[in-house]
Order: structure tokens, then C-alpha cells, then sequence
């Protein structure tokens, strides 16, 4: 096809924003442009042999995949090819034209300013290839998808602006090359020993061969061979003994499979020998992916049969509760042309989960318990789906439960620390209970009138005000044999924690309050379910409370906020006999009036526990006229 028929389009208004941040944020590390052009040619040799298993013919007669490295220093030129898969034309529009990922206006809207913020984003996003124009200020990209005819071939090129272009070319040998056309200033990348030692720091685990000419120099120049040499190792990371990987090589693997800028936080290197033979290699990143709340996205496990690459995000590797887990599991048990239909039925795959969800655990438990500071951060980043997990993983909850932190009245902080082991050791003697509060924020579940009682008596309670924590709840009803029990929810008992004079005061009020309830019983009507005198409060006059098998109220809310249908649960009122208002209530003997107290109580005590007014216009109204009525 002859030069006039190259077209030129434009690129995607995200990919322009892209590119503008992907030159300013990494350009104090620009090296890592390399590193990302060869790990997705890396990607594109496992492509290959993946899609071989059943189509042999893709190989073309070259089965020895490789990645070659070579520049000109003549032409200011530094290109990076592959004999992998390859695209065909509308994936090169797909994958480079446009960003056609689920997650976009998120992950820009996360987008702070901050370079190494940023930068580690970008790397999570996936679009490495970008990085060339760090240091190019002209890319073109030829390649060919295997199965396709020399014909088929297409060139890409563009200077980083508004608009790239694309044309068909012949293309004999299928994969990728990639030319960058190098800035001025960027000499350094026209240097057979710079290039090496970029390769060797960043790509050494990459498992195919990286090919350079040899270099030679006659009087004081650098002229490269025509002997090849491979500059990596050129073998699997995973597969060498622990003592034989350093810290570094575990680090920069990590920022391989996981397409991560930043430094794991941790990591687990194991092979499991017996009935199942397998080798995992599973990281926990030092901070969350934009995306991790989308539940649908695929879980971070690369699955390897015998070192052979078989398919990225395995999700039936690690459970959704861990979908955060990156990393590469290589089994010698599984065949060679397992499918994901196969994994979800496999025998094998159910055990390899099951250790491989133990080891991330272990490596949990080891850092909460030796590495406290490593921890808050892991928990900070991913705390709110470890929530999730005594949902989903009933044979690991009690493991799960020990990792999950909290904030409580004990710090009286919204900083999540406090474990169900540190609540459990400090209990009171004759607490039988571990005691909490669900609420949609951290100041409503602080201030809760509900924690009157237990402030006074210094019992410690967990404060719970992300979303999750209802279903965590919902979930989770014990820890170390002592049940979690809603201060919201059913009658108090607090059992050895109130003493004799106590329960004798209570019951007296209860004989003296009754003419009181059921006259605010019949004035609230469908209002409540019931009223009953208090003893969770001492500074507040009334709280709603649901029933002990009831949805509780902050759910309710939560669910109706989203959309979904929510039975409407009616709470019952307790009232404070010692409160000045409740007094000022049992003594008003005008109906009106009565009333007016009545349902401002009930009101006020809803607003209390963050609920919404049903007819606020009239709480206002009632709120006046007894103001009006108070003496001058």
C-alpha cells in the first residue's frame, strides 16, 4: 500500500491527557521505559504461546521466542522487537489509539498532581507502552498478528501529540518492533553499556532471552557485532531456589506482573511438593489499585503449567477478598490446555487456592505481628476489603477476624488499630460481649447517645462507620468464643457489669414509668414498634433501638441510598426516666402538648442516629411552638 493512503487519526482525548502525564511524572525515572516495553513484549511471546496450545500453526516455523534490543547511534534510533503474537490493525486502534479500559474516568479522577503519586497510578492503568515518549519524540510501531499474511502488517507512528498515524505495510515476520526516535539530550540510551545495565537491573527475571549485538571498541568507539549475546538471565523468577533471588529481583518481578512503579510491601516465595506440586510467588502491593473496588475486574494471579504461560488474572486463584494479591502460581500437576471452565471444577485448583489464601494470611499475620508499621499501612489501603472476607471465606474467618482493625472508644480516633485480640484483652471482668456501633460516619457512630452507658462504665466499643462494616457484621458473630453484640440493637443486659442497687433502681423505674410509655405509645402509634425505659442512656432523654434479628437502621439507609428495596423496620423508643425532659413530658397534662413532646422526642432521638425526618416542615413547626412556650 503506497504512502498516500496513510491515515491520520486522533487520538482519544483520555490518551492525550495520558501521555502529558506520563512524560512530567516519570521523567525522573525515565529508565523504566525500557523495563515496560519489554515487559509487554514478554506478555505478547505468552500471548503467543498460550493461543499455540491449540493452533500450533501460529508459530510460523519460528518457535524460539526472543526480544532483541539494538540501537543506532547514527540515526538516533533505539528499537525494541518481539517475535510474539502481534496485533492486526484494529487492535493496534484498540490498545494504543484508545484506552479502552472499564476504570477510566476513575482512575484520572484520582489523578493528584503529585509526580510519584501519579506515577504509581499509571503503572497500575496498564499503559506502559506510553512510556517511549519519556524519551522519544517520535515512536513507530510495526507489527503483524501471528496467523495473519505478510500483507496484513500495520505501521503506527506518532510524535506524542493530538494524532497518530496508521497505515498497512508489508510485515514478513510476525510480532512487534518498536522504533523510538530518540530526544535530543537522551544520548545515553545510544550506549550498548547503558542499555545492558537497565536490562540486568530491570528485565533480568523476564523468562524469554533479550537478545543485543556485542560490542566492540577500536579506538575509543563503541561499534556493535554481528555476534549476538542474551544480557538476561533468561530464566524463571519463581522457579530458582529463595536464597538464590535477591531483594532486589523480588522487587522489580513485582513490578512486572502487577505493571506497579512502587516497591511491594511484602511478599511469599513457596514451592509446595505432594499431592499437589506447585510453585506460588504471591505479593501484597504497598498500595491500592484505582480500581479496587470494581468486584467484576480479574484478580492479579498469573497462572504458568511447567513454566508455560496459560492465562493472566486467574480469578479462581485467590478470592475476591484478596483480589489485591498479584503474583504467579506454576503448576506441574495441571494439562497444559487448562481453560478457565476447566479451573472452576478442578480438584487441584480448589487446593492450590487453599494454601496459596493460607500463605497470604501467614505473610498478614507475620507483618501485623512483627512489622506493626507495614501493616496500618496495608491496612489502610486495604481494610475495607479484608472486611469482606468472614463473608465469603467461612474455613479462614477466624484468621481473617484476627487481621481486621477498628477504630474504638478506647483511642476515641477514626484510626482504625484496634484488633478483636487487643478488645478481647481488655474486656471488663463479667464481659461476656465484644460491643459495637454501625453508623455512616465516624462522628455519628463517636457521638451516638447509645455509648452513654458503656462510656460511663469505661466499657470499650468498636466504631463502625464504613460501609462494609454492616456486612461484616451480618457475617462475623464471634471472636475468640465471646459473641459481637449491636449497643443498637435489643434490649441492654449488661449482666455482671451492673451491680444489685442497679438493677433494683432500674426496675423501679420501670413500675413508675409505665402510665408514661403507653401514653407516648398510643400518641406515637405506627411510628414505633414499641417504648420502653431506657438504661443505656444517662446525659441523653431518648434512642432508637431495632430488634436483635432486625435489619438495623443504618443499613436500612444504606441500601434505600442505593436504590435497593429495604423492609422498613419499625424501632422501638426508650426513653431516659432521670432526663429533665422526660420529666418536664410525664408531668405536661395537655394533649396537645403531650403530643407535640412526644414526637419531638422520637424526632430528635432519629436525627441522633443520622436518620432522615419524614416531614421535617413540621418537626420545625413543633420545635417552635414549644420554644415559643418557654419563659422569657
Amino acid at each position: 500500500m503506497s504512502a498516500t493512503t496513510k491515515k491520520t487519526l486522533g487520538f482519544q482525548a483520555e490518551v492525550k491527557q495520558l501521555l502529558q502525564l506520563m512524560i512530567h511524572s516519570l521523567y525522573s525515572n525515565k529508565d523504566i521505559f525500557l523495563r515496560e516495553l519489554i515487559s509487554n513484549a514478554s506478555d505478547a511471546a505468552d500471548k503467543l504461546r498460550f493461543e499455540a496450545l491449540s493452533d500450533p500453526a501460529l508459530f510460523e516455523n519460528d518457535p524460539d521466542l526472543r526480544i532483541r534490543v539494538a540501537f543506532d547511534r547514527e540515526a538516533r534510533t533505539l528499537t525494541i522487537s518481539d517475535n510474539g503474537i502481534g496485533m492486526s490493525r484494529q487492535e493496534v486502534i484498540d490498545h494504543i489509539g484508545t484506552i479502552a479500559k472499564s476504570g477510566t474516568r476513575e482512575f484520572f479522577s484520582q489523578l493528584s498532581g503529585d509526580q510519584q503519586k501519579d506515577a504509581a497510578l499509571i503503572g497500575q492503568f496498564g499503559v506502559g507502552f506510553y512510556s517511549a515518549f519519556i524519551v522519544a519524540d517520535r515512536v513507530t510501531l510495526t507489527t503483524r498478528r501471528a496467523g495473519l499474511t505478510a500483507e496484513h502488517g500495520v505501521r503506527w507512528e506518532s510524535e506524542g501529540a493530538g494524532d497518530y498515524t496508521l497505515e498497512t505495510v508489508d510485515k514478513p515476520q510476525r510480532g512487534t518492533e518498536i522504533v523510538l526516535h530518540l530526544r535530543e539530550g537522551e544520548d545515553e540510551f545510544l550506549s550498548d553499556w547503558k542499555i545492558k545495565s537497565v536490562v540486568r537491573t530491570y528485565s533480568d527475571h523476564i523468562t524469554l532471552p533479550i537478545v543485543m549485538k556485542k560490542s566492540e571498541w577500536k579506538d575509543g568507539v563503541e561499534t556493535p557485532t554481528d555476534e549476538d549475546e542474551t544480557v538476561n538471565k533468561a530464566s524463571a523468577l519463581w522457579a530458582r531456589p529463595r536464597k538464590d533471588v535477591t531483594e532486589e529481583e523480588y522487587q522489580e518481578f513485582y513490578k512486572h506482573v502487577a505493571h506497579d512503579f512502587e516497591p511491594p510491601l511484602a511478599w511469599s516465595h513457596n514451592r509446595v511438593e505432594g499431592k499437589q506440586e506447585y510453585i506460588s510467588l504471591l505479593y501484597v502491593p504497598s498500595h491500592a489499585p484505582f480500581d479496587l473496588y470494581d468486584r467484576e475486574k480479574r484478580h492479579g494471579i498469573k497462572l504458568y503449567v511447567r513454566r508455560v504461560f496459560i492465562m493472566d488474572d486467574a480469578e479462581q486463584l485467590m478470592p475476591q477478598y484478596l483480589r489485591f494479591v498479584r503474583g504467579v502460581i506454576d503448576s506441574a500437576d495441571l494439562p497444559l490446555n487448562v481453560s478457565r471452565e476447566i479451573l472452576q471444577s478442578s480438584r487441584d485448583i480448589d487446593a492450590i487456592k487453599a494454601g496459596s489464601v493460607k500463605k497470604v494470611l501467614g505473610l498478614l499475620e507475620d507483618l501485623a505481628e512483627n512489622q506493626p508499621e507495614k501493616y496500618a499501612e496495608f491496612w489502610k489501603a486495604f481494610g475495607k476489603v479484608m472486611k469482606e472476607g468472614p463473608g465469603e471465606d467461612f474455613a479462614n474467618k477466624e484468621k481473617i477476624a484476627g487481621l481486621l482493625r477498628f477504630a474504638s472508644t478506647h483511642t476515641d480516633t477514626d484510626a482504625q488499630v484496634v484488633s478483636l485480640k487487643d478488645y478481647v484483652g481488655r474486656m471488663k471482668e463479667g464481659q461476656t460481649a465484644i460491643y459495637y456501633i454501625t453508623a455512616d460516619s465516624f462522628a455519628a457512630a463517636q457521638h451516638s447517645p447509645h455509648l452513654e452507658i458503656f462510656r460511663k462504665k469505661g466499657i470499650e466499643v468498636l466504631l463502625l462507620s464504613d460501609r462494609v462494616d454492616e456486612w461484616l457484621t451480618g457475617n462475623l458473630h464471634e471472636f475468640d468464643g465471646k459473641p459481637l453484640k449491636s449497643v443498637a440493637k435489643g434490649g441492654l443486659d449488661l449482666g455482671e457489669l451492673e451491680d444489685e442497687a442497679e438493677k433494683t433502681a432500674q426496675k423501679e423505674a420501670e413500675e413508675s414509668m409505665k402510665p408514661l410509655v403507653e401514653r407516648i405509645k398510643t400518641t406515637l402509634g405506627e411510628r414505633v414498634k414499641d417504648v420502653r425505659v431506657t438504661h443505656r442512656l444517662t446525659d441523653s432523654p431518648a434512642c432508637l433501638v431495632t430488634g436483635e434479628g432486625d435489619m438495623s437502621a443504618n443499613l436500612e439507609r444504606l441500601l434505600k441510598a442505593a436504590g435497593q428495596a429495604a423492609p422498613t423496620v419499625k424501632p422501638t423508643l426508650e426513653i431516659n426516666p432521670a432526663h429533665a425532659l422526660v420529666t418536664r413530658l410525664n408531668a405536661e397534662s395537655d394533649e396537645a402538648r403531650f403530643g407535640d413532646w412526644a414526637n419531638l422526642l422520637f424526632e430528635q432521638a432519629l436525627l441522633a442516629e443520622g436518620g432522615q425526618l419524614d416531614d421535617p416542615a413540621s418537626f420545625v413547626r413543633r420545635l417552635n411552638g414549644l420554644l415559643a412556650m418557654l419563659p422569657s
